[in-house]
């Protein structure tokens, strides 16, 4: 059976989802995996739910290597959980599989190439907010959950919880905790 995996890093990447998803019914995938949160949260549920699917002889199909995993370490052990299940996988962009013995030495090289751009981006990315905070230019991100208090106050005085506001506004649970603290005796958030 070819199974498919399909992740963004966020809910904002739509059009990259989509298509990922139409990539992978375009190559004949029977299942699709979907999951929408960064590959170094601790629990993906979708690829930990995929693997345990995965049977002796299906091939688990990912658009790229980083959709997969980030890190060598993280790749090596997918690879190692699907290939005791006699699962392999194949990466479509660039073209790669592990089923032979050098076609996973080239799937190897290649996640640590991939490994070493990530680390390489990240480290360009600390230098340049360095550099912007020490030249004064450097703002953060948009505090958006902020800009969503009075919503998540409306909600939860309508009787629905955490996660359903969270789901809702687009914001994590944490953040309706913060605005829901800081509502003030007189019912005015702060």
């Amino acid at each position: 059976m070819r199974i498919g995996y399909a992740r963004t890093s966020t809910l904002d990447q739509i059009a990259g989802f989509e298509a990922q998803i139409k990539r992978l019914m375009d190559e004949g995938c029977e299942k699709i995996f979907k999951e929408q949160l960064s590959s170094v949260d601790a629990r993906r549920p979708q690829l930990e739910a995929m693997i345990d699917f995965a049977r002796d002889g299906d091939i688990v199909i990912c658009t790229k290597l980083d959709r997969l995993a980030r890190s060598v370490p993280g790749m090596v052990e997918i690879a190692s959980r699907l290939k005791a299940k006699g699962a392999s996988i194949l990466i479509l962009d660039p073209h790669l599989s592990n089923r032979t013995a050098a076609e996973e030495l080239t799937f190897n090289l290649l996640t640590s190439i991939a490994q070493f751009e990530r680390q390489i981006m990240l480290e360009r990315q600390r230098e340049g907010i360095a550099k912007a905070k020490a030249e004064g230019k450097y703002k953060g991100r948009v505090p958006t959950a902020r800009e969503k208090t009075e919503e998540v106050l409306e909600l939860a005085a309508q009787g629905k919880g955490a996660s359903y506001i969270a789901g809702a506004l687009g914001i994590g649970r944490s953040s309706v905790y913060r605005a829901m603290k800081s509502k003030p005796a007189n019912g005015k958030a702060v």
